[in-house]
């Protein structure tokens, strides 16, 4: 026989467990409301209804940490909510196996990192690390909202402090100010968006939060070498004791190419009988097979390369791990740096010098964008504002034809006097000014 009566804090404490069984006590006030009394001592509340024909019985809340007054109040809730046709038990279930967005982050490293290049693969790996996850990764993927994309990239885009050496004492560390990275935020943006639309895709949301979101002002990096700066390098160059890293650092600035590129390189790459080569899709950030012309410097570098390196080994620059190119020339390019003075240049900006160097020969903005390698006409405008040049001449040979030839006029004074008497003579002759008439 069913037990029932009217559930109070009294009644759950005087319950007594039953021996070796579980047994429900049913309230008198809403149907299908209980408090099980487990053998163990424990105590929970629970409703049982009926759904398409289904007997069900939904736990939802413990004693005492719920008490008898909570615990019927949400009864009537979910009572309100069976009636009117729900499965508050199949709702509760499709939460808990909801996808988190850890469990979208997990699926996108998965499904779409591998089809990136290994750097861009990384970085958006660290992404996900350091802000995504921390920030989202417990939130339901249907929870997140245009708002909390926003709130996160504000949050990247002031930066964070970092820890920056003292000088001279190297070891003595001081904790530098917040650094704006507005790029950075951009960035996270786009690989937000990216992993909510493949969201849509897989049916975890019907939306994406990321699309449309505030792009950050940007202000793009462009440091040129001057002509002075080159030699300088130059000389820096030949005289260094690393032969192998100051050839990495020669191809890339006659070659425009990306550091990642040249450590990359491998012989097999380089027609020397027709001057090029010939770069792997594995090895470009487009991902695609990009075939440039080299110089007769570049091919010498190659040549004396084919000389120093062991016969076994393919790459053009091999590194200390057998089998592998050489990984980083950091410490080398900051000596260099100091040496040369040039403490503010990277060595991506040799790729934007060998560009404008195109530039002030006479090449057009389609042919440094092939000879970089860009898959956007987009990227190459960066380099236009270096053709005003030409430009500005053509508008100043303009101006010169136009310019209205000097002409030599009386001073104002010396008009004025021829009708006034003429004053004493002095030793002071009438002056006189070169004017421009206006046409």
């Amino acid at each position: 026989m069913v037990n029932r009566q009217k559930l109070t804090e009294k009644v759950l404490r005087e319950a007594e467990p039953a021996e070796g069984r579980d047994y429900q006590i049913f309230d008198t006030d809403v149907r299908g409301f209980a408090v099980c009394i487990y053998r163990g001592g424990g105590r929970a509340f629970t409703l049982d209804y009926r759904y398409a024909g289904r007997q069900r019985r939904m736990t939802f809340a413990r004693w005492p940490e719920w008490g008898v007054t909570a615990a019927r109040a949400r009864a009537k809730e979910l009572r309100r909510e069976i009636d009117a046709g729900g499965d508050p038990l199949s709702t509760r279930d499709a939460l808990r196996e909801a996808p988190r967005v850890s469990d979208l982050i997990a699926r996108y490293v998965e499904v779409h990192l591998p089809h990136l290049a290994a750097l861009n693969a990384a970085d958006q790996r660290s992404m996900m690390v350091k802000f995504i996850g921390p920030a989202w990764g417990k939130m339901l993927v249907t929870e997140v909202s245009s708002y909390d994309v926003e709130l996160l990239l504000t949050k990247i885009a002031e930066g964070r402090a970092r820890p920056a050496k003292k000088k001279p004492n190297n070891r003595a560390r001081k904790l530098q100010g917040a650094k704006p990275t507005p790029v950075r935020a951009n960035r996270v943006g786009e690989v937000i968006r990216k992993m909510f639309a493949y969201a849509v895709k897989w049916g975890w949301r019907e939306d994406n939060p990321a699309m449309g979101f505030r792009r950050r002002m940007e202000t793009p990096r462009e440091r040129y070498l001057s002509q002075d700066e080159i030699a300088r390098l130059a000389a820096a160059l030949d005289t260094a004791e690393d032969d192998r890293a100051s050839g990495i650092i020669r191809m890339c600035m006659l070659t425009g190419a990306r550091v990642g590129e040249v450590r990359q390189a491998r012989f097999e790459d380089f027609n020397l009988e027709h001057l090029s080569w010939t770069k792997p899709a594995t090895t470009t950030k487009q991902r695609r097979v990009h075939r440039v012309p080299i110089s007769d410097e570049a091919a010498a570098i190659v040549r004396q390369r084919r000389l120093a390196v062991v016969k076994r080994s393919p790459w053009l620059f091999p590194g200390d791990a057998p089998g592998q190119p050489v990984q980083e020339i950091r410490r080398f390019w900051a000596h260099i740096q100091k040496e040369v003075g040039i403490e503010d240049v990277r060595i991506h900006d040799l790729r934007h010098t060998f560009a404008s160097l195109l530039v002030s020969g006479g090449a057009s903005l389609e042919m440094i964008g092939k000879l970089l390698g860009h898959s956007q006409m987009q990227t190459t405008q960066r380099y236009a504002h270096l053709m005003d040049s030409p430009l500005r001449a053509g508008v100043g040979a303009v101006a010169s034809a136009f310019k209205p030839k000097p002409r030599l006029v009386h001073d104002a004074d010396e008009a004025s006097s021829e009708d006034t008497p003429a004053p004493r003579a002095t030793a002071r002759t009438p002056k006189r000014r070169l004017t421009v008439s206006g046409a």
